[in-house]
């Protein structure tokens, strides 16, 4: 039993890395590769119909999953606060591209959506941090019952 519970810490260290890496790479290339950085792509988002509030949300869910994710700083809630995006983005893809990743579609935002969702479950892992507190802790602050497990 306790190695399978270390072994569901080390995969949730080894996803909390995945997803912090790739929140980085995502802010690289948007603040250094594409063409117009942020200010374009804040403004294509806007030009597509969105309102400001919109991509100030995007940037702020990937700059708190690039610095807290990686160290480990209440990973579930940072996973937490970056579904909507991911569902905002596979839906933006969906509709404007189809479902498939080689015609640029919504199958990518799905897989971080999962990737997301799969942290958020599991918790942070090992060696994080701030640990996120815990679902059950949590709901009996708000004196809600859960059941046994």
């Amino acid at each position: 039993m306790e190695a399978q519970a270390s072994a569901l810490r080390l995969g949730g260290l080894l996803l909390r890395l995945l997803i912090g890496a790739l929140f980085v790479a995502h802010l690289y290339w948007k603040l250094t590769v594409l063409p117009g950085g942020v200010e374009a792509w804040w403004g294509n988002l806007v030009k597509a119909g969105y309102p400001p509030f919109v991509p100030a949300y995007v940037l702020s869910a990937e700059v708190a999953g690039a610095l807290l994710m990686i160290p480990g700083v209440l990973s579930r809630y940072v996973a937490l606060y970056a579904v909507p995006m991911m569902i905002g983005a596979a839906q933006f893809w969906l509709v404007r591209k189809g479902f498939y990743f080689t015609n640029a579609g919504a199958e990518l935002p799905l897989v971080w959506l999962a990737l997301l969702g799969i942290q958020v479950v599991i918790g942070d892992g090992a060696y994080a941090l701030v640990r996120s507190p815990d679902w059950r802790s949590l709901a009996g602050r708000l004196g809600v019952t859960t059941a046994a497990t």
